[in-house]
C-alpha cells in the first residue's frame, strides 16, 4: 500500500510539473489565411469545392453571390464545430456566437473569420441545389 501512494505521489508531482497550460503569443487573427467562395448562380457552380483547412488556424473566407437568384448557403456543421470570430457585409461587422447560413437576396459578399476546433469533413450547399452543382466540402484536420 506504502509503494501504491508513493507511486501516486510521484505522479502528481510529476504531473504539476509537466502539465504547464498552453499559451498562445501574437494574434492569431493577424495572420489568417484567406478563402474564397463564388457562386454563379446562372450555371448553379461553385467556383470551387473543396477546401482543406487545419484545427486551430484562422480563416477568412469571402462567400459572393452574382445575384442572379436569392439563394441561402449553408454549413451548420462547419460553423458548430468552429469559433466565430465576425461576419462582415458592406464593412459592418457582426459578432455571432453561432451560425447556420447566409443569405443573398442581390449580388454582395459576406466575409466570415472563423477558426476551426474539431476535424472533420463538413457540407457547404444551398438547399434544393445540391445535387445540381452547388455543394461543397472542408475538410479539417
Amino acid at each position: 500500500m506504502k509503494s501504491l501512494f508513493k507511486t501516486a505521489s510521484v505522479l502528481f508531482v510529476a504531473m504539476g510539473i509537466f502539465a504547464q497550460p498552453a499559451v498562445a503569443e501574437g494574434n492569431l487573427a493577424a495572420n489568417g489565411t484567406d478563402l474564397t467562395l463564388s457562386i454563379d448562380t446562372e450555371n448553379l457552380t461553385f467556383s470551387q469545392n473543396e477546401w482543406q483547412l487545419e484545427t486551430g488556424k484562422y480563416y477568412r473566407i469571402d462567400i459572393t453571390s452574382d445575384g442572379g437568384e436569392e439563394i441561402a448557403v449553408v454549413a451548420p456543421e462547419l460553423w458548430r464545430n468552429s469559433w466565430i470570430n465576425q461576419i462582415v457585409v458592406n464593412d459592418l461587422e457582426v459578432k455571432a456566437a453561432d451560425l447556420y447560413s447566409v443569405e443573398f437576396d442581390d449580388a454582395g459578399t459576406f466575409n466570415i473569420s472563423f477558426v476551426p476546433v474539431r476535424p472533420g469533413e463538413y457540407k457547404i450547399y444551398v438547399p434544393g441545389y445540391e445535387t445540381r452543382g452547388l455543394t461543397g466540402t472542408f475538410i479539417v484536420k
